[in-house]
């Protein structure tokens, strides 16, 4: 419990802190990253992307941040899917695993780090997105 309000803390004040930035950075495609998202640099984000701070978990931030992120977009499964498929690459990470399903995975690797991207439907025209990153302590896919 401690640590779930440990976390829980960590992140509105990371998030909050971001409140009062501009969304000056860009993606891998020069658009602008929300500014929710600028802490998160080595993954992709759609435009349009929100962030569900009831269910996001994460510590740290930059290439080393751990956890669940978790957001919602107005793109279908396909299309986030896609843009996933395009864009994991450009940031150096490795495909180990996809699968398109009614729940899609991903799974990724790029030295130190591993990521599982879920995508799950919400609505005929909208996306649930958890991102999870740990530790890949095996030395698999290291650059």
């Amino acid at each position: 419990m401690l640590k779930n309000n440990i976390l829980i803390l960590t992140l509105v004040l990371i998030l909050s802190a971001c409140a009062n930035e501009k969304p000056t950075l860009s993606g891998v495609d020069g658009s602008a990253i929300p500014p929710a998202f600028a802490h998160f640099p080595d993954v992709p984000f759609p435009t349009e992307a929100y962030v569900d701070l009831d269910e996001t978990r994460a510590l740290g931030s930059g290439e080393n941040w751990i956890g669940s992120l978790v957001y919602t977009t107005p793109y279908n499964p396909s299309s986030v899917f896609d843009f996933y498929v395009s864009e994991m690459p450009k940031l150096n990470w490795i495909e180990v695993a996809t699968v398109r399903a009614k729940i899609s995975q991903m799974t990724y690797i790029r030295q130190n780090r591993a990521v599982q991207i879920l995508i799950e439907m919400t609505s005929r025209d909208s996306s649930r997105i958890t991102i999870t990153a740990i530790p890949n302590t095996n030395g698999v896919g290291k650059l």
